[in-house]
């Protein structure tokens, strides 16, 4: 352990504007600390906001100028200097002298004619006092900026998890390219349109947006679960093959709420990531799957997901055609509107078209692309048709 003899002394200001006080406090306290005097408020100040502020300040209260309730006032209302201890030295001795010098701050009051032994005990106390609050402060912020490196941690490993599952879809998808990222932009852009109106401000907060672009990437996770003969398939689908294909939206659910089942606990943004998964197909008027759900009962989250995915897939180029412009895009959604989109959603993100068109243009598929999924079609032996 440490010797104290090699740790630095506590450094006391003393303030007062009598010489001979400054005088008998240095003599009284020289021994034991580091001493600097000031012999008016306003230099008293100017030390204690230095780059090497005291550990306590011993303040007379009757100075001219400013004086010292005055001088300990701002020393509280500073950032800098508010958690030094302040006792006033001084010859005011009423009851209400000593209560108006602890409610502008002070730690302790000392009357004159001073104690030696008195002040210099009380000067030890609060020293030490300060030192266990000096150690609670620096443990406090490092608990502090550990929980927030954790949490960052936590974050990432969400976000690295979401696109990881995410990618098995991806994988299996030839026509994917990047929808995950373009539907993910676009549904937090809706959602962010749709923040303060009446019918969702009550969930779409900040904080729930932020889940909504998290779990977006695992809308299509079921698909997974999908026979290559079916989901490689460039036509149409045959009513049997439709069946299958649908069944995409409960593979995704099933394989989401394995995930909370393997942690065993509820994920607030699996939560989400499973409403999206499973009701993204539902539509407004209740044509939609797997359960047929009709307006407000179909989650919120599922139908920012529904405007986005349909946009996204009919502006999209695909290896058997190519993709509808933005304007033929946004007459299918004012087509969809009140059948197939909850209307409100619909009005929304027409709105904000723009938007809509600047995250697809930033996110689209390159020529590249387009020669992978042609060059993956025909190597799971799958023709146009």
């Amino acid at each position: 352990m440490e010797s104290s003899e090699y740790l630095p002394r506590p450094t006391v200001l003393v303030v007062d504007d009598t010489p001979d006080n400054l005088s008998l406090m240095g003599a009284l306290l020289k021994d034991l600390y580091k001493v600097k005097v000031a012999n008016s408020g306003e230099r008293a100040l100017k030390i204690a906001m230095a780059d090497t502020p005291p550990d306590i300040i011993l303040l007379d209260i009757m100075m001219p100028e400013m004086d010292g309730y005055e001088v300990c006032r701002r020393l509280k209302a500073e950032p800098r200097t508010q958690d030094i201890p302040v006792v006033f030295l001084t010859a005011k001795n009423e009851i209400e002298d000593e209560a108006l010098g602890f409610e502008v701050g002070a730690v302790d009051y000392i009357t004159k004619p001073l104690s030696p032994p008195l002040v210099l005990a009380r000067v030890k106390a609060q020293l030490q006092l300060k030192s266990a609050a000096d150690f609670l402060r620096d443990k406090a912020s490092f608990l502090e900026s550990e929980v927030q490196r954790r949490t960052r941690e936590v974050a990432a490993i969400q976000d690295v998890t979401i696109l990881a599952m995410a990618s098995l879809a991806e994988t299996r998808d030839s026509d994917t390219g990047n929808h995950i990222r373009r539907t993910q932009h676009y549904v937090r852009a809706l959602a962010r349109a749709l923040q303060n109106h009446p019918r969702f401000a009550h969930f779409l907060n900040d904080h729930t947006i932020e889940l909504l672009y998290k779990s977006a990437p695992l809308h299509d996770i079921g698909k997974v679960g999908i026979p290559d003969r079916i989901l490689l398939k460039p036509g149409r689908f045959e009513p049997h093959e439709f069946e299958i294909m649908k069944s995409h939206t409960t593979l995704g659910l099933e394989a989401i709420e394995h995930a909370e089942q393997t942690l065993g606990t509820e994920v607030e943004f699996l939560r989400v990531a499973k409403e999206i998964a499973y009701s993204h197909q539902e539509k407004w008027d209740g044509s939609g799957y797997p359960q047929g759900l009709a307006g407000d009962a179909i989650p919120i989250s599922a139908r920012l997901m529904a405007i986005a995915d349909v946009y996204d897939a009919v502006i999209s180029r695909r290896v058997y055609k190519e993709g509808m412009s933005h304007e033929e895009a946004w007459r299918v959604i004012e087509l969809g509107r009140g059948k197939h989109f909850d209307p409100d959603v619909a009005e929304a993100a027409m709105a904000i078209a723009e938007e809509f068109k600047a995250i697809a243009t930033r996110f689209a598929d390159t020529d590249a692309d387009m020669k992978r999924k042609s060059d993956y079609l025909g190597h799971a032996g799958i023709g146009k048709s």
